[in-house]
């Protein structure tokens, strides 16, 4: 087999597993007004809609951002109906960026450090984290490394508050992405039960 035939077929693959992946947007409350339907990463939704106030994820899992190029808070989606972004969310504004979570069957690793660049206690794991200072004893996490699966970090322990969708990547300061002062606490693994 030669490197085009491999290469076509990861393309292949790529677009299988994205036509598996499905998110419709709606400019109002209650899936009304113009609509506009995906299956990949959309950086910013005023090129398609005015506003996007509901959504209907149709298969797979999406974050949804309140800021264009996938900024502001973070917001994780499953398959299921959003009526209204606003309230369910707690939020004035609406979905401005959207990101696809791939489809992912394979082993979870990360390491969480205390401070930036890696600097501090350093911890690693391979499943999810409730809580990391009863857990590790560590009061705060400022850095981390995903070497495989994609995760969820959460501000507060128990999967609550603020969130963060995290991809296999060195992540070297959160306060550098736009999180300063926040603290991360727990952490959850993106699993394809989506």
């Amino acid at each position: 087999m030669g490197v085009t035939s491999g290469i076509k077929k990861a393309l292949i693959r790529d677009r299988i597993a994205r036509a598996s992946v499905n998110i419709i947007f709606y400019e109002d409350r209650n899936f009304q007004g113009r609509s506009y339907e995906t299956s990949s990463d959309c950086a910013d939704m005023s090129s398609y809609l005015s506003r996007c106030h509901s959504c209907r994820v149709e298969s797979g899992c999406f974050m949804v951002y309140d800021r264009p190029n996938y900024m502001g808070n973070q917001y994780f989606m499953r398959r299921g109906e959003y009526a209204d972004y606003q309230r369910m969310m707690s939020s004035s504004d609406c979905i401005k960026s959207c990101r696809m979570i791939p489809t992912y069957r394979g082993s979870y690793r990360m390491r969480i450090y205390e401070r930036e660049n890696f600097g501090g206690q350093m911890y690693e794991l391979m499943d999810d984290c409730d809580n990391i200072m009863d857990r590790y004893r560590m009061s705060d996490c400022m850095s981390c490394h995903v070497m495989d699966g994609h995760w969820l970090m959460y501000e507060q322990p128990h999967y609550r508050g603020r969130m963060m969708y995290l991809r296999p990547g060195e992540y070297r300061s959160f306060r550098d992405m736009g999180y300063d002062g926040t603290r991360f606490s727990s952490m959850r693994c993106i699993t394809d039960s989506c």
